[in-house]
């Protein structure tokens, strides 16, 4: 059997994967801040990775799959993955690394697939295209890089921020020229599980197979919650569309496991 770790296991989709997970694998999940429930659990342990070395907590468990979920300071998540990749160099262990559509920033005019050329405007997509590249370095069998989109799906933090500025009657910022893709929390997870069930190799892109404008979307999303003409304020950054998605072409999953934006919308309301 598989031995799993999840690093940032009590984040919002950290946890959702090792809840996915844990039936079907021995998984293990890392969590920073003192937690009482998550202390009695003896598959999770604390690991603070400002502070702490992730070499013992490695050395430890001998995971043979790191799926690395963690938030926070960038300095300190290089550190860390510099350190995984050193770990995975010298056992039989893989790095499975959730990415972003931002390290396509920079690139406006079209969607991005799985092996278009990186480039980022932004600190958060240039500091993933640094990781990235540490990844792609190494032999294919030993490294995922999944890219994600906006992840949407019940009591995620974009979901709970849409409500919270309804609930106060503040504006909900929206890019009426931003075109994008999506995706929801249970289809992530459970696409992670069949690319570890498959053990498949490369970069996957995660997103909803249909595009649409970011504000279409947000305004959809209001809608089905049951919210009667929210604010929103108006974001123009470009006169013309632009596109920031990450569309699959030569890592096609099941269309089981494909989503569309509607999908998305609707995974909203569902319990």
């Amino acid at each position: 059997m598989e031995r799993i770790l999840v690093l940032g296991a009590s984040g919002f989709i950290g946890n959702a994967i090792y809840k996915e997970l844990c039936s079907y694998f021995d998984t293990h999940g890392s969590y920073c801040k003192d937690n009482s429930a998550l202390e009695k659990n003896h598959q999770f342990h604390q690991y603070d990775m400002e502070t702490d070395s992730l070499d013992l907590l490695l050395y430890n468990l001998k995971p043979s799959i790191i799926i690395s979920a963690v938030r926070g300071s960038f300095e300190a998540q290089l550190a860390l993955h510099y350190s995984a990749i050193s770990y995975i160099l010298t056992h039989p262990c893989k790095l499975i690394f959730l990415s972003s559509a931002n390290v396509f920033d920079a690139f406006t005019n079209y969607p991005s697939y799985e092996y278009d050329k990186t480039l980022s405007q932004s600190i958060y997509g240039r500091f993933k295209i640094k990781i990235e590249n540490a990844l792609l370095r190494l032999p294919n069998d030993k490294y995922n890089i999944l890219r994600l989109p906006m992840v949407f799906g019940q009591a995620s933090p974009r979901l709970n921020e849409i409500k919270t500025l309804i609930d106060l009657g503040e504006a909900i910022e929206v890019f009426p020229n931003v075109v994008i893709n999506v995706t929801e929390i249970s289809k992530i997870t459970q696409q992670i599980h069949y690319i570890i069930n498959r053990k498949l190799q490369g970069v996957f892109h995660l997103g909803s197979s249909d595009l649409v404008h970011q504000k279409d979307f947000i305004e959809d999303v209001c809608e089905i919650l049951g919210y009667e003409n929210p604010f929103f304020k108006n974001v123009y950054d470009s006169n013309n569309d632009r596109f920031l998605a990450v569309l699959p072409k030569d890592n096609l999953l099941p269309a089981n496991l494909q989503i569309s934006v509607q999908e998305v919308v609707e995974a909203s309301i569902k319990k």
